[in-house]
C-alpha cells in the first residue's frame, strides 16, 4: 500500500512539474495574450471579484455560467497571495493538473501488469507538447490545447468529459453502483455550468454505449449508463432555470445549419493556417498519431471498459467536428475534443512496459526540476510590464470620474482598476453593452471620457461632442470631455 501511495505522490509531483513547465512556455509566447489580457479570458476573474466583494450581483452571462471555473479561481484568490496575473498563472497550472487527474481516473486503479500513473504522465506530456506548439495570440486559431490554460475557454468542461469517461469505464466493467452515481453528479454540474457538455459528452458517449449494449460481458449495464448520462444532462438543464436572469444568450442562436458550407470553409482555413508552420505540423502529427492509436486500441480492446475509452478517443472528435459543421458554427473552441479526447487512447490499456527502475525515477526527477526552474519564467511572463495599461488605470483612478469603452477595449483596464465601475462597457453608440458584465455597472447615467484602441469601432457621437483633451497611453487613447458628460443609452446584450 505504501508503494502505491508513493507512486501516486510521485505521479502528482511529476505532473505538477510538467504543468508548470508547459504553462511557462505558453506564457512566454504570444499566447500569453489569451492567458492574461484577452477580453473573454477575464470573465471568471471579474465574476469572482464581484462575488467576493459582496456587491450586488446582476450579471449578464453567455450560455456558459463558469461555475466550477469561478469556484477554483475564488479558492485560489482566498488561498494564494498575489495580483491578478499571478492568480491567472497559478490557475493555468491547476487546470493542467486537473487534466492529469482526469486522465489518471480514466487509467484505472493499480493492478498487476499495469502502470496507470506512468501512462497518465505520458498522456499529459503529449498534451503539453501540443500546447507548446501553439504560439499565436489569436483566440480564433485552431490552437486548442493551450485554451485549457485559460480560466474561460471551457477548462472545467474538458475535465468533466474525461472524468465521465473514466467513471463509465468503471461502470461498464462492473465496479458497482458508485460510478453511476458519480456520473450523474458530474453530468448535472457540468451541464448546469456549460450546456456544451451535452454535445461533447452526452451525445457521442450515448452512441458508444448503445453500440456496446449489443455486445460485451456487461452489456446490461450499458442502458443504465445511458439513462444516467442522459438523465443527468436533462437535470443539469433544468438546474439552469434559477439562473435564467443571468443568461443573456441561451446559445440557440449560435446554431445556423444553413451555414454549413461556410463552416467547412472556416474550419478548413483554420486548419490550413495551423499547418503553415513547423510547430503547427508537429502538433497536428501528435494528434493524428493519437487518433490512429485510438482506432487500433478499439480493435484490440480486451474488455468493454478498454473499448469504451479507446473508442471515445476517436469518436468524440469525429462526432463533435461533424456536429459543429452541421450546425454552421464558426468558433475554434468548440472543437477542443479533437485535442484532448485522443489522449484517452494512451490510458485505455496502460500495460506495464519493462524498463530499468532508475530510469523512470530519473525522468520524474528531471521533470520536477524543470518545473521548479520554470517558476521564475512563468512569474516573469505574468508580470511582463504593460506601461500602456498602467497609464490608463492610473489616469482613470486619478480622475475619480466614470468613463466608458467598448467590449474588447475596456475589459482589461476595467479588470485591473481598484473600482471597476469607473469604466462602463458600451457599444459604439454609447448604449450599455450587457455582455459578460455586472449590469449594476450600467447604472451610470453618463460618462465624461471614452477609452479606445485599435479594436474599437468608430464612435457615433453628437457633432458637439468634442473632447477637451486627448490623452495618449500607447495602444490606448483616452478622449476626455472634462466637465461635459455624455449620456449612456439603454443596455442591450
Amino acid at each position: 500500500m505504501r508503494r502505491v501511495w508513493a507512486r501516486e505522490l510521485l505521479g502528482w509531483c511529476t505532473a505538477l512539474g510538467m504543468s508548470i513547465a508547459v504553462a511557462a512556455q505558453v506564457a512566454a509566447s504570444a499566447r500569453s495574450e489569451l492567458l492574461f489580457r484577452d477580453g473573454d479570458s477575464l470573465i471568471v476573474a471579474m465574476l469572482t471579484r464581484s462575488i467576493l466583494s459582496g456587491e450586488p450581483l446582476d450579471w449578464a452571462m453567455s450560455s456558459v455560467l463558469f461555475l466550477p471555473e469561478s469556484a477554483v479561481f475564488a479558492g485560489l484568490s482566498l488561498l494564494a497571495s498575489g495580483d491578478l496575473n499571478t492568480l491567472l498563472a497559478i490557475n493555468a497550472v491547476v487546470n493542467l493538473l486537473a487534466v492529469y487527474g482526469a486522465i489518471r481516473l480514466v487509467a484505472g486503479p493499480h493492478r498487476a501488469g499495469a502502470s496507470p500513473v506512468g501512462w497518465s504522465l505520458i498522456a499529459l506530456s503529449l498534451f503539453g507538447v501540443v500546447a507548446v506548439t501553439e504560439t499565436s495570440a489569436s483566440r480564433d486559431a485552431l490552437e486548442l490545447a493551450s485554451l485549457q490554460l485559460t480560466t474561460t475557454y471551457y477548462s472545467s468542461t474538458v475535465v468533466a468529459v474525461m472524468i465521465v469517461v473514466g467513471l463509465l469505464r468503471r461502470a461498464v466493467d462492473g465496479a458497482g453502483r458508485w460510478p453511476f452515481v458519480a456520473v450523474g453528479a458530474v453530468t448535472i454540474i457540468a451541464t448546469l455550468s456549460n450546456p456544451l457538455f451535452g454535445a461533447w459528452a452526452t451525445a457521442p458517449l450515448t452512441v458508444l454505449l448503445a453500440v456496446g449494449a449489443m455486445r460485451g460481458r456487461y452489456r446490461r449495464r450499458m442502458p443504465v449508463a445511458i439513462a444516467v448520462l442522459v438523465g443527468g444532462t436533462l437535470l443539469g438543464l433544468l438546474a439552469r432555470i434559477p439562473f435564467t436572469a443571468w443568461i443573456a444568450n441561451t446559445g440557440a442562436g449560435y446554431a445556423q445549419p444553413e451555414l454549413w458550407r461556410e463552416s467547412i470553409g472556416y474550419y478548413g482555413g483554420l486548419l490550413a493556417e495551423r499547418l503553415s508552420t513547423p510547430l503547427g505540423i508537429l502538433g497536428a502529427l501528435v494528434v493524428v498519431v493519437l487518433l490512429a492509436l485510438s482506432v487500433l486500441r478499439t480493435v484490440r480492446a480486451a474488455t468493454d471498459g478498454e473499448r469504451l475509452v479507446a473508442s471515445a478517443g476517436w469518436m468524440l472528435p469525429l462526432i463533435v467536428v461533424i456536429g459543429a459543421i452541421a450546425l454552421g458554427t464558426h468558433a475554434a473552441r468548440y472543437l477542443q475534443p479533437v485535442v484532448f479526447a485522443p489522449l484517452l487512447a494512451v490510458v485505455a490499456s496502460p500495460r506495464t512496459v519493462r524498463m530499468p527502475r532508475p530510469l523512470g525515477a530519473i525522468a520524474a526527477a528531471l521533470i520536477i526540476v524543470a518545473g521548479a526552474l520554470s517558476v521564475p519564467r512563468l512569474e516573469a511572463a505574468a508580470h511582463r510590464p504593460d506601461p500602456d495599461l498602467t497609464c490608463v488605470t492610473d489616469w482613470v483612478t486619478a480622475s475619480g470620474r466614470t468613463g466608458a469603452g467598448q467590449f474588447w477595449t475596456v475589459r482589461l483596464p476595467k479588470t485591473h482598476l481598484d473600482d471597476p465601475a469607473q469604466l462602463v462597457q458600451v457599444d459604439h453608440r454609447l448604449n450599455g453593452y450587457a455582455w459578460l458584465v455586472n449590469r449594476s455597472d450600467l447604472d451610470a447615467q453618463a460618462v465624461s471620457f471614452l477609452l479606445q484602441d485599435s479594436q474599437s469601432v468608430q464612435w457615433q457621437l453628437p457633432e458637439s461632442a468634442i473632447p477637451e483633451q486627448v490623452v495618449s497611453c500607447g495602444r490606448y487613447t483616452i478622449l476626455d470631455f472634462g466637465s461635459r458628460t455624455l449620456p449612456v443609452g439603454p443596455a442591450h446584450s
